[in-house]
């Protein structure tokens, strides 16, 4: 494909073995082929880079998500993997930019503070639809198909995980988030919902006009942490991305 656009990120190897290779992607890198992308995306720039066309990942990450994704090298251990997140085994933990502002009551689903009076942690819950060749997903009235704990990290804006400990700009803050299911962007959705869009989203709340990305605005969301036992020689995983949220 000639006109592939070229991202100019790479994927870091944090873990591999004979079965799995476990990466933390960038920004802007899709993780299967899509669109315009082939050559571009994790899957393809792995499959070259170590010579084994059999590599397939266990799940997928939004394009403009950064963060942890697993892929299987061995065919005869895909299924194991894919199950893995398929049944939501794996335990994934994401952080956000996004307003340091009042939580709105959303048009439809419920939000349930999970330490009331608090208004963090809370789960939000919603039922999410996304349409083949519709850009943005929705919600309508039904009964919750998406499930989300949405909380704050200690009172500095840091977890445990985080790597930048830049002071965040006037008016943002970082948010921690738990999706309990995993629905096209969900997360995305979620937060636009309670009024508290990420930072740098091109879809939510309004769909911004399409154009070249922009590599200097990336979507504010990481999939920070990954946790699961493997199903294959039952060894606990940890596995957290190293990207920063910054604006």
């Amino acid at each position: 494909m000639t006109n592939e656009p070229e991202i100019p990120f790479r994927c870091r190897v944090l873990y591999e073995d004979e079965r799995i290779i476990v990466v933390d992607k960038p920004h802007f890198v899709p993780t299967t082929p899509r669109g315009m992308w082939y050559r571009q995306s994790a899957l393809i720039r792995l499959r070259e880079h170590y010579g084994e066309p059999q590599i397939t990942p266990a799940h997928r990450l939004d394009r403009l998500t950064a963060g942890i994704v697993v892929f299987v090298r061995d065919p005869a251990c895909r299924g194991a993997y894919q199950m893995l997140f398929q049944n939501h085994e794996a335990r994934k933990t994401y952080e956000c930019l996004a307003p340091a502002a009042p939580v709105t009551r959303p048009h439809t689903g419920t939000i349930t503070r999970l330490n009331a009076p608090a208004v963090f942690p809370l789960l939000r819950c919603s039922h999410i639809v996304k349409d083949r060749g519709r850009l943005q997903a929705y919600e309508i009235p039904g009964e919750p198909n998406a499930r989300t704990v949405i909380e704050l990290p200690d009172a500095c804006g840091m977890t445990a995980d985080t790597p930048d400990a830049t002071a965040l700009p006037v008016g943002l803050r970082r948010y921690v988030l738990h999706p309990v299911t995993g629905k096209t962007h969900q997360l995305r959705v979620h937060m636009s919902s309670l009024g508290l869009p990420i930072m740098g989203d091109p879809f939510y709340p309004t769909l911004k006009p399409y154009g070249p990305d922009d590599f200097s605005t990336p979507l504010q969301l990481v999939a920070r942490r990954l946790e699961f036992t493997d199903p294959i020689s039952g060894r606990d995983m940890c596995c957290i991305s190293s990207i920063p949220l910054s604006r």
